[in-house]
């Protein structure tokens, strides 16, 4: 079959690190071995039942089999401002200042499309998120990478960022409570970021995907709740660990009404919105009972207190994350985070991400999501315990 040459823009995109280590556990399960998977960021239980039944009945209105507006239901951006007002004190003009996202990943993806030019400069967290490499390449911007480093709890230290790199820097990309890291930020922080980031016109983009997940009864900041946050940034805020609605695709940008225009303007090319029954389920998340995400953010908290009690029982020396459903482990001596990696998954069926696919400065650790049962973990530690490494 003839075989067409792909444009040199997909082929200067970064290279998707997961996707060798999904092919490594595919294949150890095909060959029959019980794996526990600790290495996925897929939330592993059902979507609330009231957001279902909210679906099930939108699907039946014939007015959601028509093409949605292009920037989404009204509705549904009043039900944002609504969440927003509720959870965190913050006012959002909803005709204004929100964007409607296919899911948190597309809008972090697209905004340096928005506001990028070829040879600007994006400030990204190391380690952080692959995907916002993949939209700093998109718009053929450079990316400057800002190590996020244990002892000075995974924030960044904008001292070290050189005066010429800020002056080039258009956008700069923020995550707490943090992936891979489980680090967050306070009110504090984020003042800090918008002093520096108002400085040199720096857009931040706070990535607020574990919004809903902190530890010891400590409640996430949003960016949002700094002064002056609007005037230098947006938050992106996804539906899918909240309320666990990964598969649905459906999340949200909230802030600078300029920057949510470029948003709404780049979308436009690109998509005719989502399927209204989607927007109506979205709407009865974010307006209805939080109590489905609070109990949700408890099982996790108590899963990370099983996975740190069954591992340092082991003489693993980790460290409780404060935020997020992902943990952050230094490897044995003797061992890289993928040689690690590859050794629990030989010898222990036992996937640990490497942390060398979240940057450079993820080299050393392995990411554990806690997203299975307690009993799954504590036999993984159990797993672990038998290769006599700590």
């Amino acid at each position: 079959m003839k075989k067409f040459e792909k444009s040199v823009r997909l082929t200067q995109l970064p290279e998707q690190f997961f996707a060798s280590l999904a092919k490594k556990v595919t294949e150890r399960v095909i060959e029959g071995h019980d794996v526990i998977n600790l290495g996925q960021g897929n939330p592993d239980l059902p979507t609330p039942d009231h957001i279902v039944q909210r679906l099930k009945k939108a699907a039946e209105n014939p007015v959601n089999h028509k093409y949605s507006p292009f920037r989404g239901m009204d509705y549904l951006k009043r039900a944002v401002a609504s969440f927003y007002k509720r959870e965190y004190d913050v006012d959002i003009n909803p005709e204004t200042e929100v964007s409607i996202l296919l899911g948190g990943k597309a809008g972090l993806v697209e905004i340096p499309q928005c506001l990028a030019n070829p040879g600007d400069i994006v400030l990204v967290p190391d380690p952080g998120y692959p995907d916002y490499w993949s939209g700093v390449s998109l718009a053929e911007a450079e990316m400057h990478m800002m190590p996020l480093l244990e002892e000075n709890n995974y924030l960044p230290d904008y001292s070290k960022i050189p005066e010429e790199t800020a002056q080039k820097a258009k956008v700069m990309f923020l995550n707490y409570p943090n992936n891979p890291t489980g680090g967050v930020a306070d009110e504090s922080f984020f003042k800090k970021t918008i002093e520096f980031a108002d400085k040199y016109d720096i857009c931040i983009v706070h990535d607020f995907a574990y919004g809903s997940i902190g530890f010891d009864g400590v409640k996430p900041t949003s960016f949002l709740q700094a002064d002056r946050a609007k005037a230098n940034g947006i938050e992106i805020y996804t539906l899918s660990k909240t309320f666990n609605m990964a598969g649905w695709r459906i999340g949200f940008a909230v802030g600078n009404a300029s920057v949510i225009e470029g948003l709404d303007l780049l979308q436009d090319h690109l998509h005719v919105s989502l399927f209204g029954g989607i927007q109506e389920a979205a709407e009865e998340a974010l307006i209805a009972s939080y109590d489905a995400a609070v109990e949700l953010k408890d099982t996790y908290e108590k899963r990370r207190n099983v996975l740190v009690e069954e591992l340092q029982a082991i003489g693993w020396d980790v460290k409780a994350p404060k935020g997020s459903f992902f943990a952050w482990f230094k490897v044995p001596e003797g061992f890289t985070s993928t040689s690690f990696s590859d050794y629990l998954l030989e010898h222990a069926n036992v996937v640990m991400a490497p942390g060398i696919g979240f940057g450079k400065y993820g080299e050393g650790y392995v990411r554990v999501g806690m997203l299975t049962t307690e009993e799954r973990i504590r036999e993984a530690a159990q797993r672990i315990k038998k290769l006599n490494l700590f």
